[in-house]
């Protein structure tokens, strides 16, 4: 699937679910990553054949669920929007009251401070560890 240019730029792919692409935001301020799911020409989740928003909505909830025990946030933020990249994809944010932009949404809010290699790898190994130690393998890593 061809990923929208925007998404291209601002992100680092770090794996897979059955339906969702998952991509990292390089933007260090927030663990801030995007599900993405792997259909051609989908603007809503409403365009999603049935069994695809349900597979959507268990690997969104699998996801969150993963943020909450590896990044411990206060709040997860979870949103579609698309008013930039009309491209399908779901935002999981894992917010903390002390971060660059806290009450408020990250968008704009600070200026992007690109991951290191090192914490690229720190996450990507971080999910690994997480996902092994579930009881099904639901993600694969890149």
């Amino acid at each position: 699937m061809k990923l929208h240019p925007q998404l291209e730029k601002d992100s680092i792919a770090l794996g897979e679910f059955s339906l969702c692409a998952l991509l990292l935001i390089n933007d260090s301020n927030y663990p801030w990553f995007i599900l993405l799911p792997n259909r051609e020409n989908v603007k809503e989740i409403h365009q999603l054949a049935s069994k695809d928003q349900q597979q959507l909505m268990v690997e969104s909830m699998v996801f969150s669920r993963c943020l909450e025990l590896v990044f411990h946030p206060d709040k997860l933020n979870i949103a579609a929007l698309g008013n930039v990249v009309p491209q399908l994809h779901i935002h999981h944010i894992a917010r903390f009251i002390d971060d660059a932009s806290w009450p408020t949404p990250v968008w704009g809010a600070a200026p992007a401070i690109p991951y290191t290699n090192e914490q690229i790898n720190t996450i990507k190994n971080q999910l690994v560890n997480y996902f092994s130690s579930q009881p099904e393998q639901l993600f694969r890593p890149l």
